[in-house]
């Protein structure tokens, strides 16, 4: 049992350290972030191509094509009254009034329930059917959906463009740092022989005093404070300050009785 609970107990502490490393968080603030661009470069690729395809009926959505069928299956639900592999969303009611009246042939507009038949067929067709653009496709039938492999495409070539841009300019302030700490490097070297320096090596001195100028004027203004606020302490840390105080003297008072009690006591004896 001990030997059990030590493995599990070395297990979870293996995990929290695997999962604690800065890669592990970087990678998942990563995974957010992309899931977060990608949706932006959708909706940036549908608005783009929807303002292309002003023309085309349907926009991007109406791209599709709808191979033949090959078997009975893929015709659709009831060929012979026009609803076979696609039809257009205008003729919806008119093919709901067919079925209806295929599937209650003795029900005839006007009478009782023909509305909620016409509705039920509807709600049929809907069901074993899929909007895209302005027509129906019927689901059973092999359909290229060419605006949807449009937008792959085109959020493909925005993303690996922006990583692309990314990449450079990362790789380009990464050169200019090493190329920064080079020239300050030879630099320094050719200040302490007294040699003359270049362009570049002056201006890397030069941003090495600025930055150095900088932190000092931090660290100062970070001292300033910190006295400020020993002179003029907030209310919560003037308490605690009291507290210390009384504990400090609390203490000094008890060590002081301890030490007369002691003397009184050799004195006694």
């Amino acid at each position: 049992m001990a030997k059990e609970k030590k493995k599990k107990t070395s297990f979870w502490k293996e995990f929290k350290a695997f999962i604690s490393r800065g890669s592990i968080l970087d990678m998942a603030v990563g995974v957010v972030i992309g899931s977060a661009f990608g949706a932006i470069v959708t909706a940036l690729v549908n608005i783009l191509l929807s303002v292309c395809l002003w023309a085309v009926p349907g926009g991007l959505k109406g791209l599709v094509t709808v191979l033949p069928a090959i078997n009975s299956v893929q015709e659709g639900m009831n060929k012979s009254i026009g609803l076979g592999q696609k039809f257009a969303a205008s003729d919806l009611q008119a093919l709901g009034v067919k079925l209806a009246q295929t599937n209650y042939p003795g029900l005839a507009e006007g009478d009782a329930g023909w509305t909620s038949a016409v509705e039920g067929a509807k709600s049929t067709i809907l069901s074993k059917y899929t909007l895209h653009g302005t027509k129906y496709t019927y689901n059973m039938s092999a359909v290229i959906d060419w605006g949807a492999f449009i937008n792959a495409v085109i959020s493909l070539i925005i993303i690996a463009l922006v990583l692309f841009i990314i990449v450079k300019v990362a790789k380009a302030a990464h050169e200019a740092r090493m190329n920064m700490t080079d020239d300050l490097a030879r630099a320094q070297t050719k200040q302490e022989k007294g040699l003359p320096l270049s362009r570049r090596e002056k201006k890397a001195l030069a941003l090495k005093a600025e930055a150095d100028a900088k932190a000092a004027e931090e660290e100062a203004e970070k001292q300033r404070l910190a006295e400020e606020a020993a002179k003029n302490p907030t209310p919560e840390i003037a308490l605690l300050m009291e507290i210390r105080d009384a504990l400090v003297n609390k203490k000094s008072t008890k060590v002081a009785t301890e030490n007369a009690d002691a003397a009184i006591a050799e004195k006694a004896e």
